[in-house]
């Protein structure tokens, strides 16, 4: 089949066209509003410049006959220049514009890379949440509340379409052997922050994980909406005990104040808003993935975390000149 991958040039997409160029299945469109290819010469690769906003969707669609789009085109860690109706622009108008262009060019299944954000950052949220449960992304979180309109318009798509077959992934946390993101950021820090009378719990999704169910998806039988995360979760305090740090409990008044404090002076990027993040994370059931999609998952979160960390230690001697075999 021809395979149209939005975002290519971003931390799944290259792996992902890596992956499907190895396999030798399909032919593969690499689309990316960047100007330089990363990838090397393949027969089966084929390299395009695309603003997922623009009509190019559809012209480059018909062209190449595409049969399965991967959309992974969206602003998961916002630059300090960014702005939210530039996030909203690619997030949300992008991925309606890449459905329209599907519908008009007769392709067959889009795949979406949304995440565990959708579900809300909430008190209430149950203690496992499944793909059944309510869609309530926040609304002062841009990216939660951006993959709870997606979500919405997908789902108005399968109604008024159904000859297009949609595969959603909820993604939790992404780790891997180079992964950089907001949340890698926490551990960094000297001490992990907490919220007074909050577990914090975390989910962690191996990247290659992601990555093989992606490909799987492109030409399962099986289609619909799962979660993405590996097994099991952990709290801020195991985290801080596999780290060896600190955890600080802070009370959410004072952390939504110093947030809000630092935001106005131009000193932090994130808000008031974060406290959320910190406090009520969502944490995902993988059950229909393991069930109904067939996928088990390679590493568990706390697997994943550990391979994170044997990585962060293995570069952290690498730079300070130490012998690099570790293990």
């Amino acid at each position: 089949m021809n395979v149209l991958i939005t975002g290519a040039a971003g931390y799944i997409g290259q792996q992902l066209v890596k992956l499907l160029l190895e396999q030798q299945k399909h032919r593969v469109i690499a689309a990316d509003i960047r100007d330089v290819s990363p990838f090397e010469c393949h027969e089966n690769l084929t390299y395009v410049k695309l603003d997922v906003r623009s009509k190019e969707a559809t012209t480059i669609m018909k062209d190449y006959a595409i049969d399965v789009v991967v959309h992974l085109a969206s602003i998961v860690t916002p630059g300090k220049k960014s702005n939210r109706e530039f996030e909203y622009s690619v997030d949300v108008i992008g991925t309606k514009n890449i459905l329209k262009a599907c519908v008009t060019s007769g392709v067959k299944r889009i795949i979406i890379s949304s995440s565990g954000a959708a579900y809300g950052y909430y008190p209430d949220n149950p203690n496992w949440l499944v793909e059944t449960n309510e869609i309530r992304g926040n609304e002062q979180f841009a990216y939660s509340y951006h993959k709870r309109l997606v979500e919405e318009l997908l789902s108005d798509y399968r109604e008024m379409h159904p000859e297009l077959e949609q595969t959603i992934f909820r993604i939790g946390t992404i780790l891997g052997e180079t992964v950089n993101n907001q949340i890698t950021n926490l551990f960094e820090k000297q001490a992990l922050i907490g919220i007074v009378g909050s577990n914090s719990p975390f989910v962690f999704i191996w990247d290659q994980d992601v990555v093989q169910c992606f490909a799987k998806a492109i030409d399962h039988t099986q289609y619909g909406i799962y979660n993405l995360a590996g097994d099991g979760a952990l709290t801020v305090d195991e985290l801080g005990i596999l780290l060896n740090k600190r955890v600080v409990r802070i009370p959410a008044p004072v952390v939504k104040y110093g947030l809000f404090t630092l935001k106005r002076l131009g000193l932090s990027q994130y808000g008031e808003e974060q406290v959320g993040f910190l406090r009520y994370r969502p944490v995902l059931s993988n059950e229909k993935l393991k069930k109904e999609f067939g996928y088990v998952p390679m590493k568990t979160s706390l697997e994943v975390f550990e391979y994170y960390m044997l990585n962060r230690l293995k570069k952290r001697m690498e730079k300070e000149n130490h012998p690099s075999q570790i293990f």
